[in-house]
């Protein structure tokens, strides 16, 4: 079985064209820049990437050019795709795993637009224009959201009128889910224990960030919240912060609540405390120039990262391993032993020679006499999504 797995954004569709049968990727790209005067096309297949300008008026035109770059060689016929796997960030409380597209799913995927308005759209928009395309083959939508929906209450809710989460559906709902899921599996994998018996501290540490608390294989809580500017500081977001922040800067400096969002979201985090950039790498090498901002920068992004895990070790009891993952997680070790700095007492001890020679692959990092192990596990997000697909597209048949 070979399934097409498609993440659109508001102005990008990414692509992973999958054999299920070795689980390797055949063909990847992406179309960049639709609705502008000159958009890019990428694409990866059979170690050769080629690429083009050309002006993309939408995601429909955009999705035709994808299947165009596959028909150039990489498969006969259209019929060789037997299903299509969409990325969907926010399946709110109806979703609790990947769902079979149909005009039900469309339609509560739509009633999350409010929970997601950056988002879900794009992945509707995805969704449709790849229907069009190829209406006879099963589509699946996987959500970002559904690995935490095995949260507890009192993870999720937040200590505001009831009714606001009763009515509203304001409480905790976290991202990243199948980055989550997927290095959990290969955690308790790596670890030699079964998915269900593993307690771990998941990292995803990118432009955005967020932490799980995984229980017996299953979140239990995490870090970003009803969107996702809660919890650690990021490449432009803020994470934690007092909400009266918020109101102080209406009051005080005369702000419209748009502008405070665009300060919390796109000038805030990495790029807001450092004055340099939200790329970790620009950051760290302004530090170790002697930049105080930047490394004020890398030492609050490291102590939050660290209390987290130490909330998450209480909220567990114990812990197999701390992972990490994510384009910072996998490949700044130093970054790593900053946030791994003072833990022995918890049982967390980094060695400090592997932990530097590990960049992009897997590995484990941590001492040999360390409880909790330390390791590093490169996220396959398009996979778990494949996987997800595959199986619901074999029960609809």
């Amino acid at each position: 079985m070979k399934v097409l797995v498609i993440n659109a954004g508001s102005s990008s569709i990414k692509y992973q064209l999958f054999t299920m049968a070795t689980e390797q990727v055949v063909a990847k790209g992406l179309v960049e820049r639709i609705g502008e005067p000159q958009s890019r096309i990428v694409q990866e297949a059979g170690g050769t990437e080629t690429s083009r300008d050309k002006a993309v008026a939408d995601h429909a035109e955009a999705f035709k050019e994808i299947v165009a770059n596959l028909l150039d060689g990489v498969i006969a016929g259209l019929d060789e795709i037997e299903a299509v796997g969409h990325r969907v960030v926010h399946g709110g409380e109806e979703f609790t795993g990947a769902a079979l597209v149909n005009d039900d799913v469309l339609q509560a995927i739509r009633a999350c637009v409010p929970l997601a308005p950056l988002h879900n759209p794009p992945n509707l928009t995805g969704i449709e224009a790849a229907r069009r395309l190829l209406p006879g083959v099963p589509h699946v939508a996987v959500f970002d959201t559904a690995f935490h929906q095995t949260m507890p209450e009192t993870a999720y809710v937040y200590a505001i009128p009831y009714e606001l989460y009763r009515d509203d559906g304001v409480r905790r709902y976290g991202f990243h889910g199948t980055s989550h899921r997927y290095v959990s599996e290969r955690a308790a994998a790596v670890l030699g224990i079964p998915l269900d018996r593993l307690d771990a501290v998941t990292c995803h540490l990118g432009n955005g960030c967020s932490m799980a608390a995984v229980k017996a294989g299953r979140c239990v809580d995490t870090s970003m919240g009803l969107t996702p500017l809660e919890g650690l500081v990021m490449g432009t977001r803020c994470g934690d912060i007092d909400p009266a922040i918020i109101f102080h800067l209406a009051e005080v400096k005369g702000l419209a609540f748009s502008e405070i969002n665009d300060i919390l979201n796109k000038r805030s985090g990495l790029l807001g405390l450092s004055g340099v950039s939200n790329d970790m790498r620009s950051v760290s090498a302004a530090a170790d120039g002697g930049d105080a901002r930047a490394r004020l920068a890398l030492d609050v992004f490291a102590y939050r990262i660290r209390k987290y895990v130490g909330a998450y070790l209480a909220a567990l009891g114990r812990a197999d391993a701390v992972v990490f993952t994510g384009g910072i997680g996998e490949n700044a070790p130093d970054r790593r032993a900053d946030i791994m700095a003072g833990l022995d007492a918890l049982g967390i001890r980094l060695d400090a020679a592997k932990n530097a020679r590990a960049r992009g692959a897997e590995a484990d990092v941590s001492a040999d006499d360390s409880p909790v192990r330390i390791l590093v596990i490169p996220t396959n997000e398009e996979l778990i999504i494949a996987r997800d697909t595959a199986a619901l597209a074999v029960r609809s048949v």
